[in-house]
């Protein structure tokens, strides 16, 4: 395994995901009384991995059929559109 890889998808992923959408509906559900806590742990963490499968599979699909490079224009474009939709809607 290639740590320096791994350590880097970790972070900017952990970082990612700190105080999203998905976080903070795991919170709400974890504050429920009621809920088995490790329910919604297991339910998240499921989530999450199946999430990440998705986006691997549809990576490695399109490295197939695309330039890298334009994958990362692409992602960029993506990323600056969802950014200035989120002000505009602010």
């Amino acid at each position: 395994m290639d740590w320096k890889i791994f350590l880097t998808v970790f972070g900017t992923v952990f970082i990612a995901e700190l105080g999203d959408k998905t976080q903070l509906a795991t919170v709400l559900f974890a504050a429920d009384k009621e809920v088995s806590k490790y329910t919604v742990f297991f339910a998240a963490s499921a989530a999450l991995v199946v999430s990440a499968a998705i986006g691997v599979l549809a990576g490695s699909l399109l490295s197939e059929y695309m330039n890298e490079k334009y994958l990362h224009y692409i992602a960029g474009v993506g990323f600056i559109l969802i950014g200035a939709f989120t002000l505009y809607n602010a």
